[in-house]
């Protein structure tokens, strides 16, 4: 990408979400903002995850994860998911194992667990088609987003 384009790319709009995935024993959460429903019949959603990130691996051989939006005063939380050692993310959470085995975040909007239909490979990130196999709302309040979190991900150039 052209190094002039980023400003403009910046002001695309998205939800800054957690992923959480689980292969066996191993966990692992990262923090996510491309992300699309991409039907309602049935209901999909799209992540994408570059390749390089251990969640990628994760959901490549367990073929499930979730999705938590966060409030908008929960960014702070974000940094949580930010350091190298997955076991420290979920230190001190409150969290439970969701039907597929993926761990869903109890301290969110909403959670959305879901199973890998496809996936493709179009640029640098990998795109996980998740069907929704269970979707919880937990609390109220306003979804946190890339405009209300000044770290907004614009790739690297």
């Amino acid at each position: 990408m052209k190094k002039e384009w980023l400003p403009a790319f910046g002001q695309m709009v998205y939800g800054i979400y957690v992923l959480t995935t689980r292969a066996g024993d191993v966990m692992n959460g990262m923090i996510a903002s491309w992300v699309s429903q991409v039907s309602y019949s049935p209901p999909l959603i799209m992540a994408a995850v570059h390749p390089n990130r251990y969640s990628n691996e994760l959901i490549e051989k367990s073929g499930v994860f979730a999705l938590h939006v966060l409030d908008r005063s929960q960014k702070d939380y974000l940094d949580r998911f930010k350091i190298e050692e997955p076991a420290k993310k979920f230190s001190g959470l409150s969290w439970k194992t969701g039907k597929t085995g993926v761990p869903l975040l109890d301290d969110c909007l909403a959670c959305f667990e879901l199973e890998v239909t496809e996936r493709y490979c179009p640029g640098n990130h990998t795109l996980f088609i998740g069907k929704v196999v269970d979707c919880t709302i937990r609390s109220p309040g306003t979804p946190l987003l890339t405009l209300d979190y000044e770290k907004t991900y614009l790739g690297k150039s």
